[in-house]
Protein backbone atom coordinates (compact mmCIF):
# COMPACT_ATOMS: atom_id res chain seq x y z
CA UNK A 1 0.00 0.00 0.00
CA UNK A 2 1.22 3.23 -0.89
CA UNK A 3 0.18 6.17 0.82
CA UNK A 4 0.15 9.90 -0.97
CA UNK A 5 0.10 13.59 0.61
CA UNK A 6 -0.68 16.59 -0.84
CA UNK A 7 -2.79 14.86 -4.11
CA UNK A 8 -4.20 18.20 -4.74
CA UNK A 9 -1.06 19.68 -4.55
CA UNK A 10 1.56 20.32 -7.58
CA UNK A 11 3.51 17.42 -6.91
CA UNK A 12 1.23 15.37 -5.48
CA UNK A 13 -1.17 15.31 -8.22
CA UNK A 14 1.52 14.23 -10.56
CA UNK A 15 3.16 12.06 -7.97
CA UNK A 16 -0.39 10.36 -7.94
CA UNK A 17 -0.99 10.58 -11.88
CA UNK A 18 2.21 8.58 -12.08
CA UNK A 19 1.24 6.02 -9.92
CA UNK A 20 -2.42 5.66 -11.64
CA UNK A 21 -0.74 5.15 -14.79
CA UNK A 22 1.70 2.45 -13.97
CA UNK A 23 -1.40 1.02 -12.48
CA UNK A 24 -2.82 0.97 -16.04
CA UNK A 25 0.48 -0.07 -17.75
CA UNK A 26 0.53 -3.50 -15.46
CA UNK A 27 -2.92 -3.94 -16.69
CA UNK A 28 -3.43 -3.89 -12.37
CA UNK A 29 -4.14 -2.00 -9.82
CA UNK A 30 -1.48 -0.40 -7.41
CA UNK A 31 -3.05 -0.83 -3.91
CA UNK A 32 -3.03 3.28 -3.50
CA UNK A 33 -4.58 5.55 -0.68
CA UNK A 34 -4.41 9.52 0.02
CA UNK A 35 -4.79 12.24 2.47
CA UNK A 36 -7.15 15.10 1.12
CA UNK A 37 -8.51 18.14 2.97
CA UNK A 38 -10.62 18.45 0.24
CA UNK A 39 -11.69 14.88 -1.24
CA UNK A 40 -13.74 16.94 -4.01
CA UNK A 41 -11.18 18.34 -5.54
CA UNK A 42 -9.57 15.22 -6.73
CA UNK A 43 -10.43 13.71 -10.20
CA UNK A 44 -13.52 10.71 -10.75
CA UNK A 45 -10.30 8.39 -12.17
CA UNK A 46 -8.73 9.03 -8.78
CA UNK A 47 -12.00 8.15 -6.50
CA UNK A 48 -12.61 5.17 -8.45
CA UNK A 49 -9.38 3.59 -8.00
CA UNK A 50 -7.71 5.20 -4.83
CA UNK A 51 -8.77 4.79 -1.37
CA UNK A 52 -9.38 8.75 0.26
CA UNK A 53 -8.92 9.82 3.92
CA UNK A 54 -10.22 12.82 4.82
CA UNK A 55 -8.20 15.36 6.24
CA UNK A 56 -4.69 16.53 6.83
CA UNK A 57 -1.87 14.75 7.46
CA UNK A 58 -0.36 17.39 10.10
CA UNK A 59 -3.12 16.07 11.76
CA UNK A 60 -2.05 12.80 13.96
CA UNK A 61 -5.24 10.75 14.09
CA UNK A 62 -5.46 11.47 10.17
CA UNK A 63 -1.81 10.30 9.73
CA UNK A 64 -2.35 7.31 11.48
CA UNK A 65 -5.76 6.18 9.83
CA UNK A 66 -4.37 6.63 6.66
CA UNK A 67 -1.09 4.39 6.99
CA UNK A 68 -2.73 1.44 9.26
CA UNK A 69 -1.34 -1.77 7.01
CA UNK A 70 1.04 0.70 4.12
CA UNK A 71 4.67 0.39 3.76
CA UNK A 72 5.34 3.05 0.89
CA UNK A 73 4.66 7.12 2.13
CA UNK A 74 5.04 9.94 -0.43
CA UNK A 75 5.98 12.83 2.19
CA UNK A 76 5.43 16.69 1.35
CA UNK A 77 4.63 19.31 4.29
CA UNK A 78 2.74 21.89 2.63
CA UNK A 79 3.47 25.92 2.72
CA UNK A 80 1.49 27.38 5.21
CA UNK A 81 2.20 31.41 4.81
CA UNK A 82 0.10 31.69 7.83
CA UNK A 83 2.59 29.84 9.84
CA UNK A 84 3.46 31.86 13.80
CA UNK A 85 6.85 29.74 12.98
CA UNK A 86 8.23 28.07 9.82
CA UNK A 87 10.11 25.94 12.20
CA UNK A 88 7.27 24.97 14.85
CA UNK A 89 5.18 24.18 11.08
CA UNK A 90 7.83 21.64 9.79
CA UNK A 91 8.60 19.89 13.38
CA UNK A 92 4.31 19.72 13.95
CA UNK A 93 3.84 17.45 10.88
CA UNK A 94 7.49 15.85 10.72
CA UNK A 95 6.84 14.83 14.82
CA UNK A 96 3.56 13.29 13.60
CA UNK A 97 5.22 10.98 10.96
CA UNK A 98 7.60 10.05 13.17
CA UNK A 99 5.29 8.64 15.41
CA UNK A 100 3.53 7.02 12.54
CA UNK A 101 6.48 5.36 11.36
CA UNK A 102 7.48 3.69 14.77
CA UNK A 103 3.76 2.44 15.14
CA UNK A 104 2.92 1.15 11.59
CA UNK A 105 6.38 -0.14 10.83
CA UNK A 106 6.67 1.77 7.37
CA UNK A 107 9.46 0.45 5.42
CA UNK A 108 10.41 3.23 2.65
CA UNK A 109 9.51 6.98 2.63
CA UNK A 110 10.05 9.49 -0.44
CA UNK A 111 10.21 12.88 0.72
CA UNK A 112 10.59 16.15 -0.83
CA UNK A 113 13.14 18.77 0.68
CA UNK A 114 15.71 21.03 -0.86
CA UNK A 115 19.27 21.09 -1.67
CA UNK A 116 21.67 22.31 0.48
CA UNK A 117 22.54 20.02 3.16
CA UNK A 118 25.74 20.49 5.50
CA UNK A 119 25.92 24.15 3.56
CA UNK A 120 22.91 26.01 4.11
CA UNK A 121 22.87 27.89 7.82
CA UNK A 122 20.23 30.26 9.17
CA UNK A 123 18.28 29.64 5.78
CA UNK A 124 14.23 29.80 6.38
CA UNK A 125 12.25 27.39 5.35
CA UNK A 126 15.47 25.39 3.74
CA UNK A 127 16.83 24.88 7.15
CA UNK A 128 13.19 23.36 8.34
CA UNK A 129 13.28 21.21 5.41
CA UNK A 130 16.64 19.63 6.06
CA UNK A 131 15.42 19.86 10.05
CA UNK A 132 12.58 17.59 8.66
CA UNK A 133 15.16 14.62 6.92
CA UNK A 134 17.05 14.73 9.69
CA UNK A 135 14.13 13.93 12.17
CA UNK A 136 12.44 11.71 9.72
CA UNK A 137 16.03 9.65 9.62
CA UNK A 138 16.51 9.25 12.91
CA UNK A 139 13.38 6.88 13.33
CA UNK A 140 15.87 4.23 10.53
CA UNK A 141 13.53 4.20 8.27
CA UNK A 142 14.40 3.91 4.92
CA UNK A 143 14.42 7.09 2.97
CA UNK A 144 15.11 9.08 0.28
CA UNK A 145 14.92 12.72 0.38
CA UNK A 146 14.03 14.41 -3.03
CA UNK A 147 16.68 18.04 -3.15
CA UNK A 148 15.62 20.19 -5.83
CA UNK A 149 16.90 23.77 -6.10
CA UNK A 150 14.43 26.98 -7.85
CA UNK A 151 11.13 25.27 -8.84
CA UNK A 152 10.77 26.39 -12.27
CA UNK A 153 6.89 26.51 -10.95
CA UNK A 154 7.84 29.46 -9.22
CA UNK A 155 7.10 32.07 -11.66
CA UNK A 156 3.48 30.65 -12.56
CA UNK A 157 2.68 33.20 -9.70
CA UNK A 158 3.97 36.34 -11.81
CA UNK A 159 2.23 34.83 -15.05
CA UNK A 160 -0.18 37.90 -14.89
CA UNK A 161 3.05 40.47 -14.34
CA UNK A 162 5.02 39.18 -17.45
CA UNK A 163 1.89 38.81 -19.27
CA UNK A 164 0.89 42.84 -18.29
CA UNK A 165 4.29 44.56 -17.55
CA UNK A 166 6.89 42.25 -19.22
CA UNK A 167 8.72 41.53 -16.11
CA UNK A 168 8.95 38.86 -13.26
CA UNK A 169 10.72 39.58 -10.00
CA UNK A 170 13.75 37.70 -8.52
CA UNK A 171 15.47 38.28 -4.94
CA UNK A 172 18.90 37.54 -6.00
CA UNK A 173 22.38 38.94 -7.36
CA UNK A 174 22.80 39.53 -10.84
CA UNK A 175 25.21 37.04 -12.21
CA UNK A 176 24.78 34.48 -9.78
CA UNK A 177 23.35 31.22 -12.24
CA UNK A 178 20.37 29.83 -10.04
CA UNK A 179 19.91 26.34 -10.54
CA UNK A 180 16.16 25.24 -11.65
CA UNK A 181 14.23 21.96 -11.44
CA UNK A 182 10.53 20.89 -12.55
CA UNK A 183 8.19 19.94 -10.80
CA UNK A 184 7.29 17.45 -12.98
CA UNK A 185 10.46 15.61 -12.67
CA UNK A 186 10.48 15.90 -8.74
CA UNK A 187 6.84 13.71 -9.59
CA UNK A 188 8.51 11.05 -11.76
CA UNK A 189 11.48 10.45 -9.51
CA UNK A 190 9.30 10.29 -6.49
CA UNK A 191 6.75 7.70 -8.39
CA UNK A 192 9.57 5.26 -9.59
CA UNK A 193 11.04 5.39 -6.25
CA UNK A 194 7.44 4.74 -4.42
CA UNK A 195 6.85 1.70 -7.17
CA UNK A 196 10.47 0.05 -6.58
CA UNK A 197 10.45 -1.92 -3.24
CA UNK A 198 14.15 -2.80 -2.99
CA UNK A 199 15.91 0.11 -2.23
CA UNK A 200 17.24 1.10 1.41
CA UNK A 201 19.19 3.30 3.30
CA UNK A 202 18.75 6.75 3.66
CA UNK A 203 20.59 9.26 0.96
CA UNK A 204 19.92 12.36 -0.93
CA UNK A 205 18.30 12.35 -4.34
CA UNK A 206 19.34 15.81 -6.11
CA UNK A 207 17.04 17.47 -8.89
CA UNK A 208 18.95 20.22 -10.74
CA UNK A 209 18.06 20.39 -13.76
CA UNK A 210 20.46 21.21 -16.97
CA UNK A 211 20.90 24.76 -17.56
CA UNK A 212 22.92 27.02 -16.01
CA UNK A 213 20.98 30.45 -16.37
CA UNK A 214 21.97 33.72 -14.30
CA UNK A 215 18.29 35.81 -14.11
CA UNK A 216 19.24 37.87 -17.28
CA UNK A 217 19.62 34.43 -18.82
CA UNK A 218 15.91 33.49 -17.88
CA UNK A 219 14.78 36.21 -18.63
CA UNK A 220 15.97 36.20 -22.44
CA UNK A 221 14.40 32.35 -22.72
CA UNK A 222 11.14 33.75 -21.52
CA UNK A 223 11.47 36.79 -24.18
CA UNK A 224 12.14 34.09 -26.91
CA UNK A 225 9.53 31.75 -26.01
CA UNK A 226 6.88 34.61 -25.40
CA UNK A 227 7.84 35.80 -28.88
CA UNK A 228 8.05 39.45 -26.70
CA UNK A 229 10.26 41.44 -24.40
CA UNK A 230 10.42 40.20 -20.99
CA UNK A 231 12.45 41.65 -17.94
CA UNK A 232 13.97 40.43 -14.74
CA UNK A 233 13.78 42.79 -11.80
CA UNK A 234 15.94 42.29 -8.95
CA UNK A 235 14.74 42.78 -5.65
CA UNK A 236 16.11 42.90 -1.83
CA UNK A 237 15.51 40.31 0.46
CA UNK A 238 13.46 43.23 2.43
CA UNK A 239 11.52 44.04 -0.37
CA UNK A 240 10.65 40.35 -0.92
CA UNK A 241 9.67 40.05 3.06
CA UNK A 242 7.61 43.32 2.69
CA UNK A 243 5.84 41.55 -0.79
CA UNK A 244 5.46 38.52 1.47
CA UNK A 245 3.59 40.97 4.43
CA UNK A 246 1.20 42.38 1.29
CA UNK A 247 0.46 38.79 0.38
CA UNK A 248 -0.96 38.41 4.09
CA UNK A 249 2.16 35.91 5.04
CA UNK A 250 3.03 35.83 8.97
CA UNK A 251 5.69 37.93 10.14
CA UNK A 252 7.58 34.68 11.08
CA UNK A 253 6.95 33.36 7.53
CA UNK A 254 7.95 36.65 5.76
CA UNK A 255 11.47 36.79 7.36
CA UNK A 256 12.47 33.47 6.87
CA UNK A 257 11.64 33.81 2.77
CA UNK A 258 13.93 36.92 3.64
CA UNK A 259 16.67 34.82 5.50
CA UNK A 260 16.49 31.91 2.65
CA UNK A 261 16.96 34.56 0.06
CA UNK A 262 20.21 36.15 2.25
CA UNK A 263 21.42 32.53 2.36
CA UNK A 264 21.18 31.53 -1.30
CA UNK A 265 23.30 34.75 -2.28
CA UNK A 266 25.71 34.17 0.60
CA UNK A 267 25.80 30.62 0.91
CA UNK A 268 25.04 29.92 -3.50
CA UNK A 269 23.76 26.39 -2.43
CA UNK A 270 21.27 26.81 -5.85
CA UNK A 271 24.23 27.68 -7.50
CA UNK A 272 26.92 27.16 -10.03
CA UNK A 273 28.51 24.42 -7.71
CA UNK A 274 25.74 22.57 -8.00
CA UNK A 275 26.10 19.77 -10.71
CA UNK A 276 23.36 18.96 -13.05
CA UNK A 277 21.53 15.42 -12.93
CA UNK A 278 19.88 15.02 -15.92
CA UNK A 279 18.62 11.18 -15.03
CA UNK A 280 16.52 12.87 -12.69
CA UNK A 281 15.81 16.13 -14.10
CA UNK A 282 16.00 16.51 -17.89
CA UNK A 283 13.96 18.88 -18.23
CA UNK A 284 15.07 22.32 -19.96
CA UNK A 285 14.20 25.59 -18.74
CA UNK A 286 13.17 27.23 -22.39
CA UNK A 287 11.09 23.12 -22.67
CA UNK A 288 9.09 23.79 -19.35
CA UNK A 289 8.64 27.65 -20.16
CA UNK A 290 7.53 26.01 -23.67
CA UNK A 291 4.89 23.87 -22.16
CA UNK A 292 3.61 25.49 -18.69
CA UNK A 293 4.71 29.05 -18.85
CA UNK A 294 3.56 29.85 -21.97
CA UNK A 295 0.08 28.49 -21.81
CA UNK A 296 -0.32 30.04 -18.61
CA UNK A 297 0.75 34.04 -19.41
CA UNK A 298 -1.50 33.82 -22.73
CA UNK A 299 -4.15 31.80 -20.90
Amino acid sequence: MIVVTTPTGQIGRQVLDHLLDAGDALDGTTDIRVIAREPERLSARVHERVEVVRGSHGDPDVLEEACEGADRLFWLVPPAPQADSVEGHFRAFTESLCETIARHGLERVVGVSTLGRTVAKNAGQVSASLAMDEAIMATGVHYRALCPPFLMENLLGQAASIRDAGVFFLSMTEDRVLRTCATRDIAATAARLLLDGSWTGQHDVPLVGPDDLAPGGMADVVSEVLNRPVRVQLISSSDYRAAALRRGASEAWAQALADMTDALNEQGFYGADAPSTPESAPTHFREWCEEVLKPAVLG
